[in-house]
């Protein structure tokens, strides 16, 4: 049995078609991200699923239950927003306590609840404290305690960390690793961030203009993308024309540096981890990143390498299509 089961999603708002054909399973225990750039509806389809939106077709079951029809309170889903949502005039116990009292839990129990779920996010010493005197981190994580505190067999997370700085987002993502490897519940999170994705996620969707184009295993979807436009969005530097109205994806682990034929640099960048170079390849332009000891070797106005053909992907290109 599923924690979440979505079959033929379809939602559109006015002319304008925001969700199309979606279908998606999420297994108890399993963290499968909702993986997309901005406008792709990955967001209208959790709304959907929480019951914030009415999809104009389709089935959204939750384990066995078909709560297409039903209102968001009566879904028994644990949702985590943006912006946290968290209530000023409570304490940190209350707020985590909330979920669990509206769902008819007694005072004692919700509070016994509210602080196991306190413990999980390493947050149990600020029981007692406002929730505006908390940092950004620690309201995410609140947030996600309260959403853990009711018990539901699916959490759904919107963008959790976007509105955190760099540093603290990469430091959260190993904690929600860790955190949802000890839960039992289903988690379907929604995020424009590859690195969250595959830091946190078991299994990947990827969506584009309201369609999933690939879902898989995660690093599965990263090494081999089904098309052009998915490797291009998942980051790969070097997709490159081909023949037939096909690319080539060439692999930063496909380069050899050092052997092989001279190809002129013809183009320079530092960066935070060393130096961004592009070099005239037959195949085309290729990006490669050096280490700072790379560059520093390596780099002069050429660069020695070789292509491992068997590396060389060869995927349809539907870069144009809108």
């Amino acid at each position: 049995m599923n924690a979440l089961s979505v079959a033929h999603l379809a939602k559109a708002f006015g002319n304008v078609p925001a969700v199309e054909d979606v279908s998606l399973t999420v297994s108890p225990g399993e963290t499968v991200a909702l993986l997309g750039p901005s406008g792709c509806g990955k967001s209208t389809v959790l709304r959907c699923v929480a019951g914030l939106e009415r999809p104009d077709a389709g089935q959204v079951c939750i384990g066995e239950r078909d709560v297409t029809a039903l209102p968001p309170e009566a879904r028994h889903v644990g949702l985590v927003f943006q912006d946290y949502a968290l209530f000023p005039h409570l304490s940190v116990l209350g707020n985590v306590a909330y979920g669990p009292r509206i769902r008819g839990a007694r005072r004692a129990e919700a509070e016994r609840r509210a602080r196991e779920a306190l413990a999980l996010v390493g947050l149990e010493a600020l029981a007692g404290r406002r929730t505006t005197e908390l940092s950004g981190g620690q309201a995410q994580r609140v947030a996600l305690a309260r959403a853990v505190a009711t018990g539901s067999p699916l959490l759904l997370l919107d963008e959790p960390l976007s509105n955190l700085d760099e540093q603290l987002r990469a430091r959260l993502r190993s904690d929600l690793r860790d955190l949802f490897a000890r839960l039992q519940a289903g988690v379907l999170l929604v995020t424009h961030d590859q690195r969250e994705a595959l830091a946190v996620a078991s299994r990947v969707a990827v969506m584009r203009a309201g369609r999933l184009v690939q879902v898989g295993a995660a690093r599965e979807v990263f090494a081999r993308p089904a098309t052009a436009w998915v490797a291009a969005f998942l980051g790969h530097a070097n997709v490159l024309p081909g023949p037939d109205g096909r690319a080539r994806l060439i692999p930063e682990d496909a380069v050899r540096l050092g052997e092989g034929k001279a190809f002129p640099v013809t183009a320079r960048q530092t960066t935070d981890t060393g130096t961004e170079v592009t070099v005239g390849h037959p195949l085309g332009p290729l990006t490669l990143h050096l280490s700072a000891r790379e560059a520093a070797d390596l780099c002069g106005d050429s660069l020695r390498l070789t292509v491992d053909p068997a590396r060389v992907l060869t995927l349809p290109d539907d870069r144009e299509r809108a």
